[in-house]
């Protein structure tokens, strides 16, 4: 992998070699503002023609470096925070305990793996999935108050924790950001899908985006990497890092 960037580390990397998860973990470390407040990053991929999936799974755009720069974000990560449809879509599992992480994660006071944060309105989820019934550590669930009850009661009695993040039947995404912050989950990051990321863009609560555009053209309809509701004015992020390999591009921009 090649370092094509950031400008405040210009170390020069051999071309022909794979980086270790160290030194991916030391380039994607969190900001030292994390350590007072949440810092909500999102993790997503594109094709070259803006295509945030292919058949609905972005597994097709990814590559082995795309996973395994998704894996060390996870690790990072104090919560994800994930869309129900991604969940259904993707066939989501609990995060787990990664050797090569586990002094880093000790150091930063954080669990053995991070915690997933489902986000969803109608709680139309299978919790008899492994993603519910044996977790690591338990899934959160993200909901509004008008939640269907008898949802609510299947999600507890699978040993999910519901926690609600909004009035009426949805999550509003800055009480969400807070909610999980208040417990001590501020190393914040996202996975899509693109409607959640869309309503944490237009909730001006996206701190950084980590994007890997992926060489590759899907042509027809699929959706961009966020939808849902616009923005008045277009979002500025500056480049923070930028790395190169087989042809995919590894970004990260920090909010302006």
């Amino acid at each position: 992998m090649r370092r094509l960037f950031p400008v405040t580390d210009m170390t020069a990397t051999a071309p022909d070699r794979e980086w270790s998860l160290d030194e991916l973990a030391d380039a994607y470390a969190y900001p030292a503002e994390a350590a007072s407040g949440p810092w909500l990053r999102a993790n997503m991929v594109s094709s070259l023609d803006g295509a945030g999936q292919h058949d609905g799974r972005s597994q097709p755009l990814s590559s082995d470096t795309d996973m395994r720069i998704f894996g060390t974000l996870r690790a990072l990560a104090d919560v994800v925070v994930v869309g129900a449809e991604t969940v259904r879509l993707e066939g989501y599992r609990p995060a787990r305990a990664r050797e090569a992480f586990a002094a880093r994660r000790a150091a930063a006071g954080q669990g053995p793996a991070p915690v997933i944060a489902v986000v969803t309105a109608s709680l139309d989820l299978d919790f008899s999935l492994p993603l519910f019934t044996s977790p690591l550590v338990p899934t959160l669930v993200l909901t509004g108050a008008e939640a269907p009850a008898d949802r609510v009661a299947a999600a507890r009695a699978a040993g999910a924790e519901v926690l609600v993040a909004g009035e009426g039947r949805g999550v509003e995404p800055e009480r969400a950001v807070a909610l999980l912050a208040e417990r001590g989950l501020r190393r914040q990051l996202t996975e899509g899908g693109p409607r959640l990321l869309g309503q944490f863009v237009a909730a001006g609560v996206l701190d950084e985006l980590c994007l890997s555009l992926s060489p590759t053209m899907t042509a027809g309809g699929a959706q961009r990497i966020a939808g849902g509701p616009s923005v008045a004015v277009p979002q500025r992020f500056a480049v923070a890092s930028l790395l190169e390999q087989d042809g995919f591009l590894f970004t990260r921009y920090r909010r302006i």
